[in-house]
């Protein structure tokens, strides 16, 4: 079995002697029943994105949730709710501190990599054939994780021109 604790150390090196981007880490926080606050987002970190997984500059591996870019709020009508419920979530990313245009994530869980280790699945790294691989969407084949990882971080850290 990979000894995908080292994996994921070496990828967080990588990333930080390359100064790669990092993407805000937010969780929702009710309104306050008092002063009758908006709903916020507060800060609560930063991570690199690496497809389907989020690492952080201390080493914590978390399975990505919602992503959303921080806006402002603006009146205008929409066709859909999950529209309004869309904006609405990027206001509350503002509200919380985030800068109109950064990414958010929202909703994402811890990753058990003890429980990788021992050959169990959590959340989207499952054993396949005797190795972790990863399902980086719900309708794509598992692929081997170190390969996929390896990719991902050149790509945050080399990005294709225009991205």
């Amino acid at each position: 079995m990979t000894d995908v604790r080292g994996l994921f150390d070496a990828l967080r090196d990588d990333l930080t002697a390359a100064d790669a981007p990092k993407e805000g880490l937010g969780r929702l926080a009710a309104p306050g029943r008092l002063l009758r606050r908006a709903p916020r987002i507060e800060r609560v970190g930063v991570a690199w994105r690496l497809g389907a997984v989020l690492l952080t500059p201390e080493g914590d591996v978390l399975a990505v949730g919602d992503v959303l870019r921080a806006a402002e709020e603006v009146r205008r009508g929409y066709t859909a709710e999950s529209a309004r419920a869309r904006a609405a979530l990027r206001a509350a990313a503002v509200r919380g501190g985030f800068r109109p245009g950064e990414i958010v994530h929202i909703g994402w869980e811890p990753i058990d990599l003890a429980a990788v280790a021992r050959g169990e699945a959590s959340g989207p790294i499952q054993p396949s054939g005797g190795q972790p691989a990863i399902r980086w969407s719900a309708a794509a084949e598992l692929a081997p994780l170190e390969p996929y990882l390896r990719e991902r971080t050149r790509l945050l850290q080399e990005p294709p021109e225009g991205a």
